[in-house]
């Protein structure tokens, strides 16, 4: 952020100047955080476009059948439109409470690996069908509500030292452009645990239109050009488009690895159809207690409720250091409401049927484009909603377009790193820790534990155990938990 800008969100606003701006201005305290609406307008569409993938991820992830054989959504076969329309209903409302309460540029959507746990793991339990699965979120997510009414998920963030959320920051950044570049297909599995393109090169038409977006994108943004995220999504979107116009490239396969990653980019019937939500209200809470039983109610929530409560305190911390929105102690404004709307997006996903949803680190892309308000989360909110009726439409977006905003808002949060004192090994161990293990570990939570085990080993050693908040003990013991639930659940006969 410039200095200029740095000087517009410290200025206050005075009730003189107050008075000559809008009511949307001075809800929203635009111009004191150095921003304009065009800009809040701009950072939602680039936030939502950077997240749309959700839309095409999330059903095929919540797609599969449950230990009974039956499917979200009722019937007898997978219902995408159902989960899809549900994922942006939830979504769209949930970020539009966000920008509105907590006044905070960030959006909330179906997480990623919570939904992956509830589809491959807690359904799949004998017995369990996808409403007890979707029960356990709900449970979780009364759970997290109750901890940030108590005030300790607020305690436990601010017990964090400063120098550590720094690096879950760096950390964010490197893990999302990791997403950004799997997504794209330009760093791929393979024989080795990674590889780059396809046989090591850049053989197919969708790694060139990452590639040209990439750098289009590089390029706007050091020629300082408004809007530089949003606009290369949008050039690579048409480039896709004309591309799989001209080549008829389809879906990438193990077979034939040429195709586009996730979304082709072509528009397949009208672009607006009338949405399914009848994945609404499909959970159960008493299903879950009356097939597992209680002990294995409480780790599965447990496993779940960690994973949510460590996403969000990274990824707020994350957009707020971009936005420069952090005060000097690292917390972001309103940070009881930002937990408290994040919270009760567990509760919303799981009565949705599509999962809990949570912050997503993709926001930064908005922030990372002029967005500095919640006004820009609205926006996003309402991208979301319109998508329930132009699903055809927004699903044209493919990974390779998108993906680029990620990669480049990586580079952005990795600059933070010089603000770690790396002489200080007590230090520079603990937040190498975390910042490595989240990318490579494809976790932020598990950055997040390990850096928090490995600053608590540090300091005992250092002598300075007395100096650890009680509440980082707490946790870093939680998260040794975490790490052996495994061979706990083995121990105790757990599903």
């Amino acid at each position: 952020m410039s200095e200029q800008n740095s000087a517009a969100v410290k200025q206050p606003n005075t009730p003189e100047s107050g008075a000559k701006l809008g009511w949307l201005d001075r809800t929203f305290e635009i111009s004191k955080r150095g921003s304009t609406v065009g800009r809040e307008i701009r950072g939602g569409l680039v936030t939502f476009f950077a997240m749309v993938y959700i839309l095409v991820l999330n059903p095929i992830i919540l797609s599969g059948p449950d230990s009974t054989g039956g499917y979200l959504g009722g019937g007898s076969e997978p219902n995408l439109v159902a989960i899809s329309a549900g994922t942006a209903l939830v979504a769209g409302v949930l970020t539009i409470l966000m920008g509105a309460v907590a006044n905070f540029p960030l959006a909330l959507a179906a997480g990623l690996g919570l939904n992956s746990m509830v589809a491959f793991t807690i359904v799949q339990i004998p017995g369990m069908t996808w409403a007890d699965g979707m029960g356990i979120i709900v449970i979780e997510g009364v759970v997290i509500v109750l901890l940030v009414l108590t005030g300790l998920r607020e305690a436990i963030f601010r017990a964090v030292p400063k120098f550590l959320r720094t690096a879950i920051s760096v950390g964010i950044g490197l893990f999302i452009t990791l997403v950004g570049l799997v997504n794209a297909g330009i760093v791929r599995p393979g024989a080795t645990p990674l590889s780059f393109g396809v046989n090591g090169s850049i053989s197919t038409w969708p790694l060139v239109v990452f590639v040209v977006t990439l750098f289009l994108t590089i390029i706007l943004m050091v020629r300082h050009v408004k809007g530089a995220i949003l606009w290369g999504i949008v050039v690579g979107t048409v480039l896709a488009i004309v591309v799989e116009a001209v080549g008829k490239l389809g879906p990438a396969t193990p077979e034939d690895p040429n195709g586009w990653g996730l979304t082709v980019p072509a528009l397949q019937g009208s672009p607006v159809n009338v949405p399914d939500f009848s994945t609404l209200g499909q959970f159960s809470v008493v299903g879950p207690f009356q097939k597992i039983g209680i002990v294995s109610v409480a780790v599965l929530a447990f496993s779940v409720m960690l994973a949510d409560f460590f996403d969000t305190m990274g990824t707020m911390v994350a957009v707020g250091a971009e936005g420069d929105l952090l005060d000097d102690q690292g917390n972001p404004p309103r940070t009881f409401q930002i937990l408290l709307i994040d919270s009760l997006g567990a509760i919303s996903g799981g009565m949705g049927g599509v999962s809990s949803n949570t912050s997503f680190v993709e926001s930064s892309t908005g922030v990372a484009d002029g967005a500095r308000t919640g006004l820009s989360a609205i926006v996003t909110g309402v991208a979301f909603l319109l998508a329930t009726f132009l699903a055809p439409l927004f699903s044209i977006v493919p990974n390779e377009a998108a993906a680029p905003a990620l990669v480049a808002v990586g580079f952005l949060m990795m600059q933070q790193v010089t603000e770690i004192d790396w002489k200080d090994l007590s230090i520079a161990i603990p937040a190498f820790m975390t910042l490595a293990i989240m990318p490579f570990g494809y976790s932020i939570t598990v950055g997040i534990g390990f850096g928090f085990i490995t600053h608590v080993i540090m300091e005992t050693v250092m002598g300075r155990a007395r100096k650890v908040h009680v509440l980082m003990w707490i946790v870093a013991a939680l998260f040794v938990i975490y790490f052996l639930l495994e061979p706990i659940n083995s121990l105790l006969g757990v599903y």
